[in-house]
Parts: C-alpha cells; sequence; structure tokens
C-alpha cells in the first residue's frame, strides 16, 4: 500500500510518519507513505496557495491550481490512479470500519486542507470522499491525515506481528477491548484478575470476551445497542448479565 500526504506542512506529517510502529514498517518496506508540499505545486513566484474568499468573510482559502496541480503529480508517481481524500468537517466521519475499507486500496491521497479551506471546485473535480474525524475545529488536516494513515497502515499485512493485534482491539469487532494488566500482581489493594494467570487459554479468552461485552454495555451503550449478539454464547452471557443486574441491589 502507498498513502500520499499533500499538505502545506509535510515536516510535521514526517515527525508522526516516521516514529514508532508506522516509521518501522514504512523503513521495512511495508507501507509507503510519501509527503508532498503543495506550495512547490503553485505558480505564484511568491509560493502563495491562498486567496481571499469571493463574497467575504474571514481568513484565507486554498487555491484550486496547486491543489490540482499536486495531486496530478501524484498520481503520476503512483502505478493505478489512488482513492483521493479531502480532510474537511463535511465528510464522513472516520471509524474502524472505514479504516478497514481503504487499507484495501493500492493507493491513497489524503489532501490536508488549512485556512478557511479549499476552493469547493478542486473538491468537487478530484475528490473521491471527503474524511471528518470528529466534530470539531482543528487548524488544518494534517493530524485528520495522520490519524487515517495510523489507523490504516496498521492494519496492512505486515505491520504488526499478527493479525490477531488488531482484531482484537476497541471497534474491530464492534466491541470494547478488554481491559489489560501488567506487573506487578498487586497495586494500591487492587489484584490482577486470576483467570489472567491461570495459563487455562480458553478460560482466558472466554472471561476477556465476557469484559469486552460488560465494558462496552457499560462505557459505550450506543455500540452495544448496535451488537449482532445472536449466537448461542452471547444469549447465554446476556442471560447471566441480565440476572447479575436483577440481583443488584438498587440504592
Amino acid at each position: 500500500m502507498r498513502i500520499n500526504i499533500a499538505t502545506l506542512f509535510p515536516e510535521m506529517c514526517d515527525a508522526v510518519i516516521n516514529t514508532s510502529i508506522i516509521g518501522r514498517a514504512k523503513n521495512a518496506g511495508k507501507v509507503e507513505i510519501k509527503t508532498f508540499n503543495i506550495r512547490d505545486y503553485t505558480l505564484n513566484k511568491h509560493r502563495n496557495v491562498d486567496d481571499t474568499p469571493y463574497g467575504g468573510g474571514h481568513g484565507m482559502v486554498m487555491q484550486t491550481q496547486p491543489v490540482y496541480d499536486c495531486c496530478k503529480a501524484i498520481e503520476a508517481e503512483c502505478s493505478s490512479k489512488p482513492f483521493v481524500i479531502f480532510t474537511t468537517a463535511a465528510g464522513k466521519v472516520f471509524d474502524q470500519q472505514l479504516a478497514i475499507e481503504l487499507s484495501k486500496k493500492e493507493n491513497i491521497t489524503i489532501v490536508c486542507g488549512h485556512y478557511e479551506g479549499i476552493d469547493e471546485r478542486v473538491i468537487e473535480e478530484i475528490a473521491d470522499m471527503e474524511v471528518s474525524i470528529g466534530d470539531f475545529v482543528l487548524t488544518g488536516g494534517e493530524l485528520p491525515a495522520l490519524v487515517i494513515t495510523d489507523a490504516v497502515c496498521r492494519m496492512c499485512e505486515g505491520v504488526l506481528k499478527s493479525s490477531e493485534g488488531f482484531m482484537e482491539e476497541s471497534h474491530y469487532s464492534g466491541l470494547l477491548e478488554h481491559a489489560q494488566y501488567t506487573r506487578p500482581y498487586e497495586w494500591m489493594g487492587r489484584k490482577v484478575p486470576d483467570v489472567l494467570l491461570s495459563g487455562h487459554e480458553k478460560n482466558i479468552k472466554e472471561f476477556r470476551f465476557n469484559d469486552s461485552l460488560e465494558r462496552t454495555r457499560n462505557k459505550r451503550p450506543d455500540m452495544y445497542e448496535k451488537l449482532d449478539l445472536s449466537s448461542k454464547q452471547d444469549k447465554k452471557l446476556l442471560k447471566e448479565m441480565a440476572e447479575e443486574d436483577a440481583n443488584t441491589p438498587t440504592e
């Protein structure tokens, strides 16, 4: 997989993509990630990429030409036409399912907006998708681009030691991940659940699934309501949880 990030601040992105798991995967050739400075594609001798908005208003708007030419230069480098994403507040909210879908693409280009945004016409011309990482305001699209890059890359083959590394994590299966524990065994009177020290793989797996289900129900009821809990094991667990609730005294 190759991910291209078109940005006005490549140094900001490079600091992240060359670090930790993603950096190691990049250096090992498991994924290819490149940053492109949109300013390098402006025809303006002062390297300006923005102008005042038509109709008036605050701030500046990124112009069509440098963004378009940057994306076309990226496309010329790729083995196939990239799937082009613009990070915008109006975009589809990014989640684990979208990360899974994007991880199957061969080439992705993520365009980072800045200032008051990007001229709508270039978005209409070349965007395959607009993506948002949430309902809040950031100063630019670099952080969303890095969030998308990290979430997508870690599911590519060879980036993690095992596919189980991400399949058991929160959101991948629709459940929050089970609680994690490490040494010491006891800390401030709180002990690690004994089943985790038992070495009994089946019991540990069942305990962790139960814990994931319970944590999702208590901490993210919105996710819990969307779960497909139709298997015999799931129904048994739901019955046990309902009985436990019924036997819990209320204050």
